[in-house]
């Protein structure tokens, strides 16, 4: 799809992603929120701590998904996480390129937001990563990814995931460590309604890397998407 200006009556209708994200109300662009909700399981950590630090606050969790999910989910898997001790814990993504596209963002680590949703960066040339959960390189589990697809004037690089084809190379920058290359093996849509956070949030299994956004139809009444676009790829 090709970047747009949208109406004003389209401006005031983008609101945030399924996942719930908080909008930073301060930013010059507001941005839809993007971020999957964080089931209650062992992928969800039982408190909560902003991106800049801060105290930590209990958090429940919500499902994720790229339209605007503004109900919870019917279970919430809830379980206690911690961060890994730093001399274990893989260093942190710094950036994330993907072949043959505009997608060249800094990567920051996030938390879970208000409304157990993971927290998004205010900024569309930025991408969260969910710092709970397991980290580019790890021996296993999912490392999650998020950023916003569009602002109320024009699209976000995350736009550019939905086409992304098979067999497309993924660069992540990390810090103090070499960058890691992942090969994308599927790009699915998973409603909101029906967002599975579980196997998103995955910290057990065969290491992967997710990129999601949100995607499908704009739907009025919710003030958000039908769905997320969810990139699943693997190591290279």
């Amino acid at each position: 799809m090709k970047p747009r200006t949208t109406t004003a009556g389209e401006s005031r209708r983008r609101a945030r992603l399924p996942w719930r994200v908080a909008l930073a109300a301060a930013a010059a662009l507001l941005l839809p929120a993007c971020a999957p909700a964080i089931p209650a399981a062992p992928s969800a950590p039982s408190t909560h701590q902003s991106a800049a630090g801060g105290d930590s606050t209990p958090a429940a969790a919500a499902p994720p998904g790229d339209t605007a999910t503004v109900r919870p989910p019917a279970v919430i898997p809830v379980r206690p996480a911690t961060l890994p001790p730093a001399d274990a814990a893989p260093p942190v993504p710094t950036s994330l390129t993907v072949a043959g596209t505009s997608i060249n963002m800094t990567v920051v680590p996030v938390g879970v937001a208000d409304g157990a949703a993971m927290e998004l960066p205010d900024t569309f040339d930025q991408a969260g990563w969910y710092r709970y959960g397991a980290a580019p390189g790890a021996a296993a589990g999912t490392a999650v990814i998020a950023g916003h697809i569009d602002t109320k004037s024009d699209l976000a690089p995350f736009s550019r995931l939905k086409t992304l084809a098979a067999g497309t190379m993924i660069r992540v920058g990390r810090k103090d460590a070499p960058a890691l290359t992942y090969r994308v093996v599927s790009v699915d849509l998973m409603a909101k309604d029906s967002f599975d956070g579980d196997s998103l949030f995955r910290r057990a299994g065969p290491h992967e890397l997710k990129v999601v956004t949100c995607g499908g139809r704009w739907l009025d009444e919710r003030m958000d998407y039908s769905d997320n676009v969810i990139v699943t790829a693997v190591p290279q």
